[in-house]
């Protein structure tokens, strides 16, 4: 099994770091005759684009996408699509100083216990760059359930203590989201989490949130009964995501305070659906849906790289101080977002594949 796959009928392959030439995808099992350019991609790569704000990297990277296979006279082929970011601006001289040392809260440390080895420019193929290639093919991915009218919005709900209020998450709109630089659909708030943001960034030390992400539109039956619950892939997907240290679903930890009355969703029919009259649990039953929207959250940690002085040791087990010189986001959370929605919008279109070559007649009767 490889580590640098995900999925399995709308399956992907990443390679690439970060201080190197290029990051690269292949998705195989995307269906053919989607109308596909590279300027469908390019939205979504622009939202995690670093050095697009103030309260974001400085590193500037164009992250213009290139299509190299599987798109022929506008439309996907049905065969691998292939697809490359490059890399503009790199500065791998700003790591030299710390090849030797191991930085608190990065993996240098477990690399080299796995490898023996590793690219310490950036911290190489560990580093959230390599998300880009993931955003990349969540687009495709978008592209393929909007046929479907399946929609995914991602946002930020909270960073350190200030959390948004927002009244109803299956309303936020992406124009609400994309309304201001962090992310937030909570003007206010987001007004404070740019302040909280700056003032972090000047005492050189980060902060860390919560992002949520909502599904709409989803069919019932996507999901396997045991393994492949879908809840288990959403998971997967989301704690593959460097930085993510927890995930949770619906109503998630709230339900370990909570009574099997008081959280039991109550089913009843409007129209010719079947619906629940609330939704604690988050679209997904059995780790199959429900055909309510989904609901996700994922903690954020705060960025691990400082240019503050922090105590650690090196290869040969003395102490050092390290400090980074590099350029790091003093919140990850308004890049994430998009990163985010990439592995929810994968894992989507891998089990709907799933779901119609398994069980056609479900599939053709929910969509007829």
């Amino acid at each position: 099994m490889s580590g640098n796959s995900f999925g399995q009928q709308f399956r992907i392959t990443t390679a690439g770091e970060s201080h190197g030439k290029a990051n690269v995808v292949i998705i195989d099992g995307c269906p053919p005759g989607i109308a596909l350019s590279e300027a469908d991609l390019q939205p979504d790569l622009d939202r995690r684009r670093p050095g697009q704000s103030k309260v974001t990297t400085q590193r500037r990277e164009p992250d213009t996408a290139k299509i190299l296979s599987g798109v022929f006279e506008g439309k996907t082929t049905g065969t691998a699509l292939a697809v490359m970011i490059e890399n503009a601006d790199q500065r791998s001289r700003d790591y030299g100083n710390i090849k030797d040392q191991y930085r608190p809260g990065h993996a240098d440390y477990t690399y080299d216990a796995k490898y023996g080895f590793r690219d310490y420019r950036g911290g190489g193929r560990s580093s959230a760059r390599e998300t880009v290639a993931r955003v990349a093919a969540g687009a495709v991915a978008r592209k393929f359930l909007a046929e479907y009218g399946i929609e995914v919005v991602g946002y930020v709900r909270q960073i350190g203590d200030l959390i948004a209020e927002i009244e109803d998450p299956f309303q936020v709109t992406m124009d609400q989201v994309e309304s201001n630089i962090v992310r937030c659909p909570d003007a206010a708030c987001a007004e404070q989490m740019i302040e909280r943001i700056n003032q972090v960034r000047k005492e050189q030390d980060s902060i860390g949130g919560v992002a949520e992400i909502v599904a709409k539109n989803v069919p019932p039956g996507l999901g396997e009964p045991v393994f492949g619950k879908l809840k288990a892939d959403l998971a997967q997907g989301m704690m593959s995501i460097p930085a993510v240290t927890a995930f949770e679903y619906g109503a998630g930890f709230a339900v370990a305070t909570a009574r099997g009355s008081e959280n039991n969703d109550v089913f009843q029919m409007v129209g010719d659906r079947v619906v629940t009259e609330g939704n604690r649990h988050g679209g997904m039953l059995g780790g199959i849906t429900s055909g309510m929207p989904i609901l996700l959250r994922a903690a954020v940690k705060p960025t691990s790289s400082l240019s503050q002085p922090q105590p650690s040791i090196n290869r040969r087990g003395e102490a050092v101080e390290v400090s980074t010189r590099g350029r790091h986001d003093p919140c990850l959370l308004p890049r994430f977002v998009p990163i985010g929605e990439a592995m929810v919008l994968l894992t989507l279109a891998d089990h709907l594949l799933r779901w119609r070559g398994q069980c056609p007649d479900q599939f053709n009767t929910y969509y007829s």
